[in-house]
């Protein structure tokens, strides 16, 4: 089985949260234990997702990996209203985003490449439906 640590997209998620974390006692308090609690749950489920995703067999990769991005998603709706409602500046919004936004595109290419299975002359192919 595969170590978290091993998994390049862990340790920027591992980041992403301790981003979160260390601005939580910036966030106004009616904030902190609403919108920002949301976010800081989901950015755990996230963590929980792409850990189980790197204990899985190739074939049952594709179903964690689905919902991880689906919750990263939901993070960014998160972040993104947290920064049009002045929960969190501009600057931490933007320090957060390029994070996310790194973190979805090794995402994207993981969940690609779970649905490629190797072909015979070693080139790959769309996985049979």
């Amino acid at each position: 089985m595969m170590e978290e640590n091993d998994i390049p997209i862990f340790k920027k998620l591992y980041e992403l949260y301790k981003l979160i974390h260390l601005y939580r006692n910036t966030v106004p308090k009616a904030d902190r234990y609403t919108l920002w609690k949301r976010a800081d749950d989901t950015c755990i489920e996230l963590l929980e997702l792409v850990i189980t995703a790197g204990g899985q067999s190739r074939s049952k990769k594709e179903a964690y990996l689905v919902k991880a991005s689906t919750k990263l998603n939901l993070l960014r709706i998160f972040v993104r209203l947290s920064k049009d409602t002045k929960v969190i500046d501009h600057k931490k919004y933007l320090a957060l985003q390029t994070l996310m936004d790194e973190i979805g595109r090794m995402l994207g290419g993981w969940l690609k490449s779970t649905k490629l299975s190797p072909r015979v002359n070693g080139s790959f192919s769309e996985k049979p439906q």
